[in-house]
Formats: C-alpha cells, sequence, structure tokens
C-alpha cells in the first residue's frame, strides 16, 4: 500500500524524531507550543531559557501583568495574543485543574487559548497519548505527498488518522515535520534528493523539467 511505503520510508529517514523545544514538565511544553505559532523553534527556545528561569508554572505565571509577559515573548510574534492565551490557558489550570496540566484531550481543549493542533502537542509529547498535530509543515507534507489531503488542518488530521495506524500517529507527526523542514520545503521542496519522489502526488504532478 503506498501510504505504508511512504509511512515505512519516513520512519526509516528520521527514527529519533522528536520535538525541537525544550521543555521540562507538560506546563513549560504547553507555553511553548503557543509561543511557537508561526515562530522558529530556535527562536521559541531562546525565549523560553529566560522566561522560565522565574515563571515556569502556571501560579507564577499569572504574577506577570500582560504587558510584562509581552516584554519576554515580543521577538515571537503575534506577542499580545500569544500573552493573552498563555496567561488565560493558566488561569483555567489553577482555577479548574488545581494547578495541574490536564491529561486528556478533553480537558486539554477547554483551556482559554488553546486549539486543537497545541493540545494535540501536551498530550501526545508530555502525556504519550495518541494524536497528530497538524502544522504548517505536517499540512504541507500530507497533502503534497497524497498521504492526507484537506484545504483545513483538522481535515487533514481526520485523513492522517485513518491513514496511519493509530500506534504511530505521534511518531508520524514528527517525522512529517522533519520532512517539511529538511526536504520538503515550502517554497522551493528538493524532489530531486527526495527519497519519497517515487511515491510522491506533488512530484507525479509536477515532473522534473530539468532531469539531470
Amino acid at each position: 500500500m503506498n501510504n505504508q511505503a511512504i509511512l515505512d520510508e519516513l520512519k526509516r529517514l528520521y527514527p529519533d524524531a522528536k520535538p525541537a523545544l525544550h521543555f521540562r514538565d507538560a506546563y513549560e511544553l504547553l507555553v511553548a507550543v503557543i509561543l511557537s505559532a508561526q515562530c522558529t523553534d530556535e527562536r521559541v527556545n531562546k525565549v523560553t531559557a529566560e522566561l522560565f528561569r522565574k515563571y515556569n508554572t502556571p501560579q507564577s505565571m499569572l504574577t506577570l501583568s500582560q504587558e510584562e509577559l509581552e516584554k519576554y515573548i515580543f521577538s515571537c510574534g503575534f506577542y499580545r495574543n500569544k500573552a493573552a492565551h498563555i496567561l488565560s490557558a493558566s488561569a483555567d489550570i489553577v482555577e479548574k485543574f488545581g494547578g495541574r496540566v490536564p491529561e486528556t484531550l478533553e480537558e486539554l481543549r477547554t483551556l482559554a487559548g488553546v486549539g486543537r493542533k497545541t493540545a494535540n502537542v501536551v498530550y501526545s509529547v508530555a502525556f504519550g497519548g495518541d494524536a497528530i498535530a497538524v502544522d504548517t509543515h505536517v499540512f504541507r507534507v500530507s497533502n503534497r505527498l497524497g498521504l492526507a489531503e484537506g484545504k483545513t488542518p483538522e481535515a487533514v488530521e481526520q485523513a492522517l488518522m485513518k491513514a496511519i495506524p493509530q500506534k504511530d500517529w505521534s511518531s508520524a507527526h514528527h517525522w512529517l515535520i522533519f520532512h517539511g523542514r529538511r526536504v520538503c520545503h515550502s517554497q522551493k521542496p528538493s524532489c530531486r534528493t527526495c527519497t519519497l519522489a517515487g511515491l510522491c502526488k506533488y512530484r507525479r504532478e509536477h515532473p522534473d523539467p530539468d532531469p539531470v
């Protein structure tokens, strides 16, 4: 089956794929993922290295005003919205969950400012749950390969859940991210060097006009 062949090759290429964000517990991961929206993991790691020295629990985070938090995270972009989301989620964790990040998808998705992708990442990475988080890399690579096609992240997530065995959901999320970062770039995918080219829908539809 074409899907399984794609998955097998991704697993071969990236056997040690794991999150690039730096975190020590579920709360730090939650904050880092919120900050990572439309921002590089490298930048987020620099910001959280300073932020988490003093503010690495929901209780300590809530001692900051929104304006104070914005100064810490300014370089991550969209800092006003991200600061509001972090403080809202932190308040929910303290008030509704006794200060601990909830461990189920359903409860994670109730946190203010936490969307489906963020909840899926925290659930799978921090708590070992089966989930597929669709970021820009996963969305792009899944559609290009033909592994899972859809016009929205949620549609791609649902398609990936059907195309991939449940035990591989979390791993496949990281395989697809790594492939998007290293080979299947947004503007200019490296199709000539891609070992998945023979299985790829995008490559079939965009043959090399000048093969070597």
